[in-house]
């Protein structure tokens, strides 16, 4: 799938004696990974429409050891995060935007105290301001009468207390929006979170996934928004295990909106 664009990398801003308005930090799902990769994508595609400046780190970013500290290596963690400390001060880095919530959450709360400190925002907040701005207009065509339901992964929402604007953003596509019995404050781990992405599952009655899938389920949405390129591995999972692939789509929030701007 072409973007279509260039991306510039900061290499390539700093040859040119410029800078981005915003780095793009994309991660290690969002880089390596397939289906992350989609999202990835979306996003660029959005940031381009809407005339954002923005750069990447490409080869020079490192994965934010955010697996390796919640596995506890909390040594390996500090590794990773000063070489991309160094990196990234070396651009003189202010503004970082991640369609990851677990690089948000690593690079918002736990650089600061490594010497990285940066003004770090989800893509669903980046999302919400550039439609509170104006810079983004949607029409929710695409998905009028559609019934949607959100999953808040846990280091958006409980870890960081942010409810509002991935809702806000899909109230613009004009589709119902039917919560599920557990949500927001009150929201149901999809199972990968903790660095239980990376290792076999322990002995038990259900997957947690399965159990998170079946809520959605129950909601009679079509499809199933997500933030978190975890939490779209372990519901797209639970959506096949229940042989609902026909039936039900799971997207992120930046899929939702590529798409109903027909950028997808």
């Amino acid at each position: 799938m072409s973007l279509g664009f260039k991306v510039k990398t900061m290499a390539e801003y700093a040859a040119e004696g410029k800078a981005p308005e915003v780095l793009f930090y994309v991660g290690c799902a969002g880089s390596f990974d397939e289906r992350a990769q989609k999202i990835t994508k979306a996003f660029a595609k959005i940031l381009n429409h809407c005339q954002i400046d923005f750069g990447i780190l490409g080869t020079e970013e490192g994965c934010t050891g955010d697996p390796a500290k919640r596995a506890g290596n909390e040594f390996l963690f500090q590794m990773q995060a000063m070489n991309n400390i160094a990196v990234m001060n070396g651009y003189g880095i202010k503004h970082i935007v991640t369609t990851c919530p677990h690089c948000f959450n690593t690079l918002k709360n736990e650089y600061p105290s490594l010497g990285g400190n940066y003004d770090v925002v989800h893509h669903t907040q980046f999302l919400q301001n550039l439609i509170n701005t104006g810079k983004l207009k949607v029409e929710g065509g695409a998905f009028k009468g559609k019934k949607i339901t959100y999953h808040d992964s846990c280091y958006l929402g409980r870890a960081n207390g942010e409810y509002l604007a991935p809702r806000a953003v899909l109230e613009i596509l004009d589709a119902e929006l039917v919560e599920m019995k557990r949500c927001k404050a009150n929201g149901f781990c999809c199972g990968a979170g903790g660095a239980q992405m990376f290792k076999e599952a322990e002995k038990g009655n259900k997957e947690v996934n399965i159990e998170r899938t079946e809520e959605a389920l129950e909601t009679g949405a079509t499809i199933i928004a997500s933030n978190c390129p975890f939490c779209m591995t372990m519901m797209s999972d639970g959506v096949k295990n229940k042989n609902q692939e026909g039936e039900v789509e799971v997207l992120d929030l930046a899929e939702l909106v590529a798409r109903a701007k027909d950028l997808i």
